[in-house]
């Protein structure tokens, strides 16, 4: 068959379009779902709000969708093939590492470790350059995920910060289905049944294995269930402004990882760069967003100036009604100066159901709103945490691995 883009484009969108029907995929979204179901139930438990988490995962659906398609484009584009990227050896290299932090459950650090083993003692035998273009355009999906959806629906939290300070902070965390249509390289095409593409002389930028030759190569286009992941703390800024950098500095790893998975394609001798960045890039990633959210100035504290900061409010609430946002500090009621929580909360008892709110926004211009509120409801801030608070999620998540040991050491001591 000839090269049309809008055929490949046609047939890839066919392909998700098969795959968003198929029982594998919609295991993915169960999976997320379970996710979501367990990230709100944290959500009331802390603040007694309730929401559904079938909106929460129709959403990351929709986003999913949205990034499959891009996803597709970007590797159909590139030539990223699934031909020798060791699919398999891929997970399972991520699990093991998972029991050693859950943050290495990313294929950044799997497949620098998968392509650093092949490289060394030659197996098993991986496509370098198709498996670090694999993992630069999941990452670079990833990214635009952050920055379209990875600011929605933050869960306010306390941490303690390095300093042994109690702050507020946002945990941020999204999971994405994502349907993709990935394309498989076929030898001796006349004997295979189904949709073949001959592609451009061009094309692919990232060259299949350098033993095929490029006019014996046709491809397939197949179905690929993948899911992302995002998770990380707001603490120095509004999620907003978190995601964006985070966004930003994840975008630049992948392109920089895509342009070496390109070059080493065309140069295998240089295969070792991309498969050292792919980790090690990554690690640096993460470590200027954790450097700065550590060492910055933490941005939800109680302010200074006098008055109660709002860490968040509650949507729906009498607060989010009166306009109340993040960060906003609440001066007085009804004229009474309020400098602590303990305050607010025994003036509104003393207010009734009508009261003026006068707050300050980021800017510092202060604002005036009549809140009316049923009898006994609840204003619905979330206040900045105070002295003598207690943190409710850590910066670093724990060991599997450690935990286990840490059981079995707790029970060997027990039995003992």
């Amino acid at each position: 068959m000839d090269f049309s883009w809008t055929l490949v484009l046609y047939h890839s969108a066919f392909t998700i379009l098969q795959l968003l029907m198929s029982p594998l995929f919609w295991l993915v979204v169960v999976l997320v779902w379970l996710q979501y179901r367990r990230m709100l139930k944290t959500k009331e438990s802390l603040y007694g709000l309730k929401d559904s988490s079938f909106r929460a995962s129709f959403i990351a659906l929709v986003y999913g969708v949205i990034g499959g398609f891009l996803g597709s484009f970007l590797m159909i584009l590139f030539g990223v093939t699934i031909n020798g990227v060791g699919v398999a050896w891929l997970w399972i290299i991520a699990l093991v590492l998972m029991l050693f932090s859950p943050r290495f459950l990313c294929f950044s650090y799997a497949g620098g470790v998968l392509a650093l083993i092949s490289i060394i003692f030659g197996y098993p035998q991986v496509h370098i350059p198709g498996l670090m273009g694999l993992v630069a355009v999941l990452h670079l999906v990833e990214s635009i995920l952050i920055l379209l959806s990875g600011h929605q629906d933050p869960l306010p939290v306390y941490v303690r910060n390095p300093d042994g300070r109690v702050v507020g902070a946002f945990n941020l965390q999204k999971f994405w289905p994502i349907p993709l249509a990935a394309m498989m390289i076929l030898l001796g095409a006349d004997q295979v049944p189904g949709e073949l593409l001959k592609m451009p002389e061009w094309w692919p930028l990232i060259r299949p294995w350098e033993t095929a030759s490029i006019q014996d190569v046709m491809y397939q286009i197949l179905p690929v269930v993948a899911a992302l992941g995002y998770g990380e703390l707001a603490v120095t800024c509004l999620p907003r402004e978190r995601t964006k950098r985070t966004a930003a500095h994840l975008a630049g790893y992948s392109i920089v990882l895509l342009g070496l998975a390109v070059a080493s394609s065309h140069y295998p001798q240089f295969s070792i760069i991309p498969a050292l960045f792919s980790p090690f890039g990554h690690e640096l990633v993460i470590y200027l967003g954790r450097r700065q959210e550590l060492q910055g100035r933490p941005r939800f504290v109680p302010p200074s100036s006098g008055g109660v900061m709002v860490l968040d409010v509650l949507k729906g609430s009498p607060a989010h009604l009166a306009g109340i946002k993040s960060g906003d500090v609440i001066r007085s009621v009804n004229g009474k100066s309020v400098n602590s929580r303990h305050e607010l909360s025994r003036i509104l008892r003393l207010a009734g159901d009508s009261f003026l709110l006068e707050f300050a926004g980021g800017t510092g211009e202060t604002s005036q709103a009549r809140v009316h509120k049923a009898p006994g409801e609840p204003l619905g801030e979330i206040p900045v945490p105070e002295l003598g608070d207690r943190p409710n999620v850590g910066f670093v998540m724990g060991s599997p691995f450690k935990k286990l040991i840490n059981r079995v050491k707790k029970k060997f001591n027990v039995h003992k």
